[in-house]
């Protein structure tokens, strides 16, 4: 990671071109998850400094200097035929005119591609031999669905001397590396980053956010945010919460379709008084500033941006283990975060909980670590590694057009 402060970096990048930059994201809001929010960080600390335009189907974004496209959607689904609806359409907008063309999502046509998820191809074959995988691969042949995102995919992730290829963790590196072993060399990690909050938190300012969320002033409040409920790991939260004193409640931030399958659950384990469903929020401080503690019992994620964000506001957090998730591989248990071996056993999960409201002196050190920690991971810091790509590129494109 750069060592510039801020200050240097503007006058840094005050001597480089300015770039016409396009970036594809299907979905542009902050009420995305976490890889539109990483998108849209990248855009808002580089649109000053560059010409960036935004192409999405659903767009809820607004800033300065920032040219929005939206790109028609006939249907939501099948999900696969809207991802080659959008990258032919994307393809077709940006086949000239832009020096850089960035894409968030599975297309085939980003000078610079970052990976959010798991690559297809890994998911469908890791620790698949033999017969089995011959089985697998006859499941793909008979799939339009799963041949089309692969082929995508390959596309992706097929070598050319002017491509780069963004992960945002050591351990998804690794991953693609090991997927898609032709692309080694074009391989780069950007991870998530933070826009440092206003600290320190008060004893004012959460009781205004726990009433602003309509949360008891005088609970312990366990704070979850996801969109996918169930790969994040509430099953298991919710079960551990059953177990913790009365005195827990749990606060779960993100997309409201998936509660009515939770909410059996919630009135299985006699929890409708303690679980508060506040969906998806456009500003998720109030959240973070209601809360003691975030658990992310995560059973997949390549960074997981929110625990990042959770510990800028010296949060202690509870999180799976680097096996389950990437950012817990820069994480130390014990000094900045709980981390869990196992995030589908809510009997660990409830003593990490229980440990974190009955040692205030533990608290204290991960909340000083949990700061401590996020302050290395700075947005305005980060954009620099991303600009740094975006000038590479741009130096390759001119090199290759030089060539012909």
């Amino acid at each position: 990671m750069s060592s510039l402060t801020p200050n240097s970096a503007e006058s840094f990048v005050g001597e480089k071109k300015r770039l016409r930059i396009a970036v594809f994201n299907r979905t542009f809001s902050t009420t995305g998850g976490g890889a539109e929010r990483y998108s849209i960080a990248l855009v808002e600390q580089l649109a000053s400094r560059h010409d960036i335009h935004v192409f999405a189907q659903e767009i809820a974004h607004n800033w300065p200097g920032v040219a929005y496209h939206r790109v028609s959607m006939p249907m939501r689904k099948p999900r696969w035929v809207n991802q080659l609806w959008f990258a032919t359409c994307t393809w077709w907008s940006t086949r000239s005119g832009f020096d850089v063309v960035h894409s968030h999502e599975n297309t085939w046509h980003g000078d610079v591609q970052t990976v959010h998820v798991l690559p297809v191809k890994y998911t469908l074959f890791r620790e698949l031999w033999g017969w089995r995988k011959v089985f697998r691969w006859i499941k793909v042949v008979a799939s339009p669905r799963l041949l089309a995102y692969l082929a995508l995919e390959h596309l992706r992730f097929k070598f050319r001397p002017n491509r780069k290829i963004v992960v945002t963790s050591e351990s998804l590196w690794k991953i693609v590396d090991a997927t898609y072993p032709d692309c080694e060399g074009m391989i780069s990690v950007v991870t998530p980053g933070i826009s440092p909050p206003l600290l320190p938190l008060t004893q004012l300012r959460k009781k205004r956010a726990r009433s602003l969320l309509g949360l008891p002033k005088d609970k312990y409040c366990v704070l979850f945010v996801a969109n996918d409920y169930r790969k994040k790991g509430l099953k298991t939260l919710l079960a551990a919460l059953s177990k913790c004193p009365t005195g827990f409640i749990l606060a779960v931030v993100g997309n409201l379709t998936e509660m009515p399958a939770f909410n059996e659950q919630v009135k299985v384990l006699n929890l409708a008084s303690r679980v508060f469903f506040l969906g998806s929020l456009k500003n998720v401080a109030p959240a973070y500033e209601s809360a003691d503690c975030l658990a992310h019992p995560t059973l997949e994620d390549t960074f997981a941006m929110v625990v990042l964000e959770a510990m800028s506001y010296g949060l202690p957090v509870v999180v799976s283990s680097a096996e389950y998730c990437g950012v817990a591989g820069l994480l130390q248990d014990g000094e900045n975060a709980l981390i869990l071996d196992d995030p589908l056993d809510p009997f660990k999960l409830q003593r990490a909980l229980e440990q974190l409201q009955n040692q205030p002196l533990l608290s204290e050190k991960l909340s000083k670590g949990a700061t401590a920690f996020a302050s290395c991971y700075q947005w305005s810091r980060l954009a620099l590694k991303q600009e740094e790509l975006y000038m590479d590129v741009y130096e390759a494109t001119n090199a290759v057009k030089n060539q012909q």
